[in-house]
């Protein structure tokens, strides 16, 4: 008897044990069991526009607002600095010679203004009336349906929230419930770091601001805008709430509930920024009639129809993509606990899991916006003075942040970015001929921001040429208008928008171009983002000629133009002188160590490990090296990897990681990965043993550090890339596939030539596989030494059992 009561006692603990992994082990939930302390701790939320970060704390809750279209400045005077151009051929000159250090002195003399910044709104607080201990406490985020909730219990009364930023009705929705009756009383106020002022009128509560004008030292403003009294971005939010019961009253700043059982707070923010080429003070939008109308059209429904509608908007977006990467005894855990324990090398298989849905999650919720893309924060930033300014850098990091939009099925957040390429090409013609000389084409450099400001930074020659000189912003790009059409197989757009676009970049490039002493096409002056070569006599710069980075990109661009004009039938002169170019290029060269040459000359890194890799472009995002196709080249780039090392910047592990999945190196790309979800203190947290670095925030945001969204976006990019890879002629299953992920399942990963693939594995052999085809076509399918080719009818699919 005693026996069979173990017996049945055992059976019990396994399956509770079972179902415990099942339940807890979520891929979906963020969890935590105490309110954020700090920004690195807190919970986002967003519609693409409008962002939210919740601290959701039990007697105060915190609450910061944004919205990603406001910032300093106004549009940019692209002819800032009309013959900058003029010092061109002086630095060539220097070049070629070989006086470097002279031509990075003269290169300062083609620098513009730096970038405008992103700013913060506003800054929620929701005060209990009652203050005490809270216990029972639980915050979460649910990545199903973008919904976070925070329970507590206090003085025997069980209180909660629940959080969402709506899609389609423009709003934010805050629901709070007690569930004894009348036991819920709070105050609300709304403050911004801008200059505001608020006033509750007719119970709603209403901030209004206006962003700095941040114009650096030389930049002339257009005459158009030097009669107005008023400048900068305008800015509005409102605050109103529902009860079921209760009072509402109010004072000069502050909304009060006393004695509610059930309330709902609307939160409505609109700025007037109305383009990139309207000044927002004299041609802005009406920030207050549209912040209103959001507000009174949402406020008029019921809070069932408002969650339901906001539900299956994002839903139609995450749902089309399902991860599995096999069984998981992690034990169940908080979120940050969790993440503690995987960073001492613990296996956590859905941990990896909720990492990916996280990446796709905040690109949904920060990129929705025309013209107006994710930016180095994606659409979450408290800082008056954000670092990098919170702009777009785009010697990698706007485009980083692009990597997984069409592979992880989320082409149409593409559009955020593809529009605000348009929009670069208009300033971009202007800066093309103004800074560099070149009459056709369009060009952008290191930074931009919501005004598409195109022209080299560093404030006039104040700064350092390794990160304020570089033109190569528009060829990089142009890549991302191929990569929509190559995933979508949109013929229309690419005749319409994408090919004009691809085309000017290339215009630029051609003109750019110059004729080395062995009649080699090269970029002269030619920086290296962000790097510093090292000369034998010690000399330390960054300006040189024939920069490998450059020239990659110029290959990318002038090879998917070309693919492109073909498409569409058209430019067949051009095409031509394209193609001719393109065989002049000064080809890759290997150094004395093995490596792919960064430099033109096999020259020392200043830092044998910078977190740059910009020279591997070709490998990825490019592709014209890969282990098949240039063997030689791949064995290069993976040892410059390996020079580099692992340890890194959070962006930068997320771009190696894309790099080793090329490379075909599933356990090396892992190793990495499990790097970057490498536990990082939050930045302002004190401690006796802090952890720093690249890694993981424990509400998973990417430090890089401090929080950039880019590695966010990177690493989910990669574990794509891990399980299929694939160009206009082939798709590969499962290249890089590690061990540590031995069986799983993926559904609705993308594929270019328009495919979305499904599949199952185990003991990393593919067992069954489901092709569709969004547009109907034709590829090669590969899987080790199986090889298929499929051609399908729009629509239609193939089932595939090996």
């Amino acid at each position: 008897m005693n026996l069979e009561i173990i017996k049945k006692t055992f059976l019990l603990l396994l399956l509770t044990s079972y179902y415990t992994n099942i339940s807890a082990q979520s891929k979906d939930v963020l969890w935590y069991k105490q309110p954020a302390e700090f920004f690195e701790e807190s919970l986002v939320l967003g519609n693409g526009k409008m962002g939210a970060t919740v601290f959701g704390g039990a007697n105060s809750d915190k609450i910061y607002l944004n919205d990603i279209t406001l910032w300093s400045g106004e549009p940019v005077n692209a002819n800032m600095s009309p013959e900058a151009y003029k010092n061109i051929p002086a630095i060539r000159e220097a070049l070629q010679n070989e006086n470097y250090k002279l031509a990075e002195e003269l290169n300062k003399k083609v620098q513009g203004k730096n970038s405008e910044s992103y700013a913060p709104l506003g800054t929620l607080e929701i005060n209990n009336s009652e203050k005490g201990k809270a216990v029972n406490y639980h915050r979460e985020l649910d990545l199903s349906n973008a919904i976070s909730k925070v329970s507590y219990e206090m003085a025997g009364i069980k209180y909660t929230r629940e959080y969402f930023v709506s899609a389609p009705d423009k709003v934010m929705i805050i629901k709070l419930t007690a569930d004894q009756k009348g036991a819920l009383n709070f105050d609300i106020n709304l403050k911004s770091l801008l200059k505001s002022n608020v006033e509750v009128r007719n119970n709603i509560m209403v901030l209004r601001g206006v962003a700095p004008i941040h114009e650096n030292a030389g930049y002339s403003v257009l005459p158009k805008y030097l009669n107005l009294k008023d400048r900068g971005t305008r800015f509005t939010g409102l605050v109103q709430i529902k009860k079921t019961d209760g009072t509402i009253t109010s004072s000069r700043e502050t909304l009060t509930l006393k004695d509610a059982t059930e309330a709902i707070i609307f939160v409505s923010v609109a700025t007037s920024f109305n383009g990139f080429d309207k000044n927002p003070a004299s041609e802005g939008l009406d920030d207050i009639s549209i912040a209103l109308e959001n507000l009174n059209k949402a406020y008029a429904k019921a809070f069932d129809k408002l969650k339901e509608s906001h539900i299956a908007d994002y839903q139609k977006f995450f749902n089309r993509v399902n991860l599995d990467l096999g069984k998981t005894t992690a034990p169940d855990l908080p979120t940050d606990e969790r993440l503690l324990r995987y960073a001492d090398g613990k296996e956590d298989k859905n941990l990896e899991v909720l990492y990916f849905n996280y990446g796709r999650y905040l690109l949904i919720s920060s990129s929705r916006t025309l013209g107006v893309p994710a930016n180095l924060q994606g659409l979450w930033n408290p800082h008056l003075s954000p670092p990098w300014s919170s702009n777009y850098t785009m010697n990698i990091n706007l485009e980083e942040n692009y990597w997984l939009a069409e592979n992880t099925n989320l082409s149409e957040m593409h559009s955020s970015l593809l529009s605000f390429i348009k929009n670069l090409s208009v300033t971009g013609k202007v800066t093309a001929k103004t800074f560099y000389g070149v009459d056709k084409g369009w060009a952008a450099a290191h930074n931009s921001d919501i005004w598409a400001m195109t022209n080299p930074v560093g404030q006039f020659g104040k700064e350092d040429p390794m990160w304020a000189c570089w033109p190569m912003a528009g060829a990089w790009l142009s890549t991302h208008v191929w990569e929509h059409y190559t995933f979508s197989q949109d013929v229309t757009y690419l005749k319409k928008e994408g090919y004009p676009l691809m085309k000017g970049a290339a215009e630029f490039c051609l003109g750019w171009l110059v004729n080395d002493k062995n009649g080699n096409l090269i970029t002269s002056p030619s920086t290296s983002p962000e790097n510093q070569y090292k000369l034998a006599d010690g000399f330390v710069g960054a300006t040189f000629y024939g920069g490998t980075a450059d020239l990659a990109m110029i290959r990318e661009c002038f090879d998917k133009t070309i693919k492109a004009s073909k498409i569409l039938n058209t430019d067949a002169d051009f095409r031509k002188k394209l193609e001719t170019a393109l065989s002049r290029l000064y080809p890759y060269q290997i150094g004395k160590k093995g490596n792919l040459q960064e430099w033109y000359f096999d020259w020392d890194d200043n830092d044998p490990k910078h977190r740059h890799q910009s020279q591997l472009f070709g490998l990825f995002p490019g592709d014209h090296i890969t282990p098949l196709k240039t063997p030689d080249l791949a064995e290069a780039s993976k040892k410059t990897l390996e020079i580099k090392g692992d340890e890194t910047t959070g962006w930068s592990k997320g771009w190696r990681i894309n790099l080793w999945a090329r490379l075909w190196d599933g356990n090396r790309a892992y190793k990495m990965f499990r790097e970057l979800l490498r536990y990082v203190d939050p930045d302002g947290k004190k401690t006796e043993k802090p952890r720093r670095g690249g890694g993981t925030y424990p509400n998973l945001f990417d430090a890089h550090p401090p929080f950039q969204i880019d590695g966010n976006f990177g690493g989910a990019a990669a574990v794509a890339e891990m399980l299929v890879q694939s160009d206009e002629n082939e798709i590969r299953l499962l290249p890089a596939l590690p061990d540590a992920w031995s069986e799983g399942s993926v559904k609705g990963i993308c594929a270019r030539g328009g495919f979305e693939i499904e599949m199952t594995w185990n003991n990393k052999n593919l067992s069954h596989a489901v092709i569709s085809s969004k547009t109907g076509g034709k590829t090669t399918l590969v899987f080790g030494n199986y090889k298929k080719e499929i051609i399908l009818k729009k629509g239609e699919s193939i089932e595939i059992d090996i």
